[in-house]
């Protein structure tokens, strides 16, 4: 017997609806204001499992998005480190990438998050969209960034 999900946070409907954005903005091209403003002017679903967010931390998904199109050059290369060589950022899929941004911006610049948050709600932000093998790839690779840039949250 399975247990119904809870409805996501306020700051967990931020970080999938930052995804989203992320995503949206990847494959339109959007502009990050423009993106911003759909987000704060229609109304979401509570299904955090189809991809809806729910009542968002506006605030919180703003930071992110804003974070992730300032910082995505230094986040890229930092998170092609942690990926196969054959499979740099640009060649995973658009929802991951987005995901992956996203979790890598928390990590490296939201220094008020632990990192075992960050990874734990980027990796749910991942099963929400996927099965199993991103949402485990996500986890390893947010996992070992996270242990590169905060190693004192993982020491002993």
């Amino acid at each position: 017997m399975t247990t119904p999900r809870q409805k996501p946070t306020a700051k967990s409907a931020a970080r999938l609806g930052a995804v989203q954005a992320l995503y949206q903005m990847d494959i339109a091209g959007a502009d990050v204001g423009e993106t911003l403003a759909q987000f704060v002017a229609r109304a979401v679903g509570d299904n955090f499992e189809d991809g809806q967010c729910g009542e968002a931390d506006y605030k919180h998904l703003r930071d992110v998005v804003e974070g992730v199109v300032r910082e995505q050059q230094l986040i890229d290369v930092t998170v092609d480190k942690q990926l196969d060589k054959d499979w740099p950022i640009h060649r995973i899929n658009a929802i991951l990438r987005a995901v992956l941004r996203a979790g890598a911006f928390e990590i490296m610049f939201k220094e008020n998050v632990p990192a075992r948050v960050a990874i734990n709600e980027y990796v749910n932000v991942a099963a929400a969209f996927f099965d199993a093998e991103e949402p485990a790839l996500a986890n390893a690779v947010l996992n070992a960034l996270a242990r590169v840039r905060r190693p004192e949250e993982f020491a002993a």
